[in-house]
């Protein structure tokens, strides 16, 4: 598949730039696969559309991740840490990073906030080593211009387990009123920043997908493994869930690439919200929906004036 099947032009002005109103106000695109229906509803009317179906979403929480922070010498470095290695280490971005040397300590509000530099990974990246736990800022999507009033905004309402570099957006939907009507199972997946990364390569297999950690009780796989349907909120769920039935262990890292072609095991629905062209995420929708429906499903998005992207509506694929 070419990288430029998963390209579309899309209006500035449908990038949401800030929540809806209500988290269940935004709207709903729903695509039946089997009978080709289109449906125009609201993200409160998601209990009418789910009869049988077993809801699992991913109960990860993003991170105060983003640290400014200076160098001895007075120069500042912004640090996203992306993925907590072991214990005080994470693997971190640094910017500027061209000077940086390894053993360097970069200086924050004080002692605590400090971060020191172990080793560099290439391309900006570095092990670094954190004091205490993060205590930056939310690393925002670089297409959000305005800082929510409320940082809860940006994680959802089930969110548990520290450990992500970004939000699982598709899950930014619910309200504990709205999940609580719904038979619902967790999974944990970190989310990490190369998930958003753009494909470099010319086609899509050629791009290397990155790992990410993810951590399942033994009682929600018991259930989510016996269910009649499931409906899986968002890609990094999907990427679980199909990881596990494949064999995979409880609890581990996941590269699994699903790409138009993949043999869904056990996904039977997708909640989704609308992707950045060109990325793995998309490559994923298309992969369950179809990638002309998937193509389609966009263009009428886009003429209706959906929001786009993680403060945008939603889509569920049945």
């Amino acid at each position: 598949m070419r990288a430029t099947d998963l390209d579309y032009d899309l209006p500035p002005e449908l990038i949401a730039q800030r929540p809806a109103e209500r988290r269940d106000g935004s709207r709903l695109l729903v695509y039946d696969r089997r009978s080709r229906d289109v449906r125009q509803r609201s993200f409160g009317e998601l209990p009418e559309e789910l009869g049988g179906y077993l809801t699992v979403v991913n109960d990860t929480r993003v991170v105060p991740a983003r640290l400014a922070l200076r160098r001895e010498t007075g120069g500042g470095v912004e640090v996203l840490l992306v993925e907590r290695l072991d214990g005080d280490r994470w693997e971190a971005l640094a910017r500027p990073s061209r000077r940086l040397r390894a053993g360097e300590r970069l200086l924050g509000r004080d002692a605590a906030s400090g971060v020191e530099l172990v080793e560099p990974l290439g391309a900006g990246r570095w092990v670094v080593r954190l004091a205490g736990e993060p205590d930056g800022e939310l690393p925002l999507p670089p297409y959000v211009h305005e800082t929510p009033a409320n940082p809860e905004r940006y994680q959802t309402v089930y969110a548990r387990d520290p450990g992500s570099a970004a939000a699982p957006t598709a899950g930014l939907h619910f309200t504990p009123e709205l999940l609580a009507d719904l038979d619902h199972e967790t999974v944990t997946l970190h989310v990490g920043l190369d998930t958003f990364r753009p494909l470099t390569t010319d086609t899509v297999e050629e791009h290397a997908i990155h790992g990410e950690r993810y951590r399942v009780e033994m009682e929600a796989w018991t259930r989510i493994e016996a269910a009649a349907l499931i409906l899986a909120v968002g890609t990094t769920t999907t990427r679980v869930l199909e990881t596990l039935v494949r064999g995979g262990p409880l609890e581990g890292r996941t590269d699994l690439f699903i790409t138009p072609g993949f043999a869904f095991r056990r996904v039977d629905a997708l909640l989704t919200n609308f992707h950045l062209p060109r990325t793995t995420l998309l490559a994923l929708v298309m992969a369950f929906a179809g990638v002309e429906p998937t193509r389609e499903l966009y263009a009428l998005a886009i003429r209706e004036r959906y929001r786009f992207y993680s403060f945008g509506d939603a889509m569920l694929v049945l």
